[in-house]
């Protein structure tokens, strides 16, 4: 049984069973396989098994139905062909063994050089050692540097004096009480 198979990265792997004649893919509960992605409209595409062929059909998505980079708004999907809904890409997966490519033959004549070089990665103990610990201009970058709010610091200041002058307004009406 054929079945569609998501390859985007944090849906890897994510299938769908072709089981029906008529299957509508999009980003809503009510599609029969329903995929919440953004670039994915709520109603993107339909797919019809038409026999061993299986046609998928754009339903005016807002991002486009490719198979294989191109356009489409009705075609046939061959397995191995990627189709695309928007950003999410998927595949057909009919159950067949894909057979690996035959590797090419090496010829005796020619002779392999092993160029193989080492490259150092990262700080040495010893360079942070002579460096004192911190990257030169590590302390003077002044854009992350502590900002002054003058509208905070008079904000405080004027409720102070009003808070000051409720106090005195309490007190004179307690004493001529």
């Amino acid at each position: 049984m054929a079945k569609l198979v998501i390859l985007n990265q944090g849906m890897t792997g994510r299938t769908f069973e072709l089981n029906v004649d008529r299957t509508t893919v999009g980003r809503v509960e009510e599609n029969t396989f329903q995929i919440a992605d953004s670039s994915v409209s709520s109603r993107h595409a339909e797919i019809l098994r038409q026999g061993s062929e299986i046609l998928v059909r754009d339903l005016n998505s807002t991002n486009g139905t490719f198979i294989n980079g191109e356009k489409i708004s009705e075609a046939v999907l061959q397995p191995g062909q990627v189709l695309r809904l928007g950003q999410v890409e998927l595949k057909i997966d009919d159950g067949q063994p894909i057979s690996a490519p035959m590797p090419a033959p090496v010829t005796p004549s020619k002779k392999t050089v092993d160029a193989t070089m080492v490259i150092p990665r990262g700080v040495s103990l010893n360079d942070l050692e002579q460096s004192g610990g911190h990257p030169t201009g590590f302390d003077t970058n002044k854009s992350f540097a502590k900002k002054t709010n003058h509208t905070n610091r008079y904000f405080i200041i004027i409720g102070i004096v009003v808070g000051a002058i409720i106090i005195g307004l309490i007190i004179i009406a307690f004493r001529k009480v």
